[in-house]
């Protein structure tokens, strides 16, 4: 990345933080704070790729676990959202991820309500404070120029198809198909996008 400095801190950072040894990111890539790493725990050799023109603003977060790894397409764009991976999130050549979107490739709480009590019970306990519970995660792929509003929630095992549209504040449960717009809790679909729609936006 240009501007990153050999000890791969940032210059322009507010965060006094830097950018893990197994991230790797293209010359042309930006990404505007280590801050966006304070969760980033993989032990993977390569853990995450950003591509070529690919951007992540303030308020991203990659929350990723002992074994995740995520890669960033060229060109996509990831302003303010967060990444909880186990296994693996893609978001492929072009898409947009919204602020406040988040992408889960796993469930970090139990569904038993005394277990979770009890995993609540030790936050405190964590430096930083959050809940590390490694699990098996079902990859997430986000399709080449694919765009997710603002407030949504891409569950575990998901693949939103090339050029698919997810509506502001939906919770997409299932595989979305190229080139549709879905909406909704749980995420429907709206509608196909029109043959001319999707010639312009190629």
């Amino acid at each position: 990345m240009t501007g990153m400095a050999p000890d791969r801190t940032l210059p322009w950072d507010w965060f006094p933080g830097r950018v893990p040894d197994n991230v790797t990111i293209a010359q042309t890539a930006f990404v505007e704070t280590t801050f966006s790493f304070l969760l980033f725990r993989s032990q993977r050799a390569e853990a995450m790729k950003v591509g070529h023109g690919a951007s992540t603003y303030l308020g991203t977060m990659f929350d990723v676990g002992r074994e995740g790894r995520v890669a960033l397409g060229k060109f996509a764009l990831v302003h303010g959202a967060r990444i909880i991976c186990e296994a693996e999130i893609t978001i492929e050549d072009y898409a947009l991820i919204s602020w406040n979107v988040v992408l889960m490739d796993s469930y970090r709480v139990p569904s038993d309500p005394d277990a979770r009590r009890e995993m609540v019970r030790r936050v405190p306990e964590g430096k930083p404070r959050f809940i590390d519970r490694p699990l098996a995660g079902q990859p997430i792929r986000i399709g080449r120029a694919a765009w997710i509003g603002f407030d949504s929630c891409v569950l575990p095992g998901v693949t939103v198809g090339e050029g698919a549209v997810v509506g502001a504040r939906s919770v997409v449960a299932s595989d979305v198909a190229p080139f549709t717009i879905v909406a909704g809790n749980p995420a429907r679909l709206v509608r196909r996008l029109t043959d001319a729609e999707i010639a312009d936006g190629r």
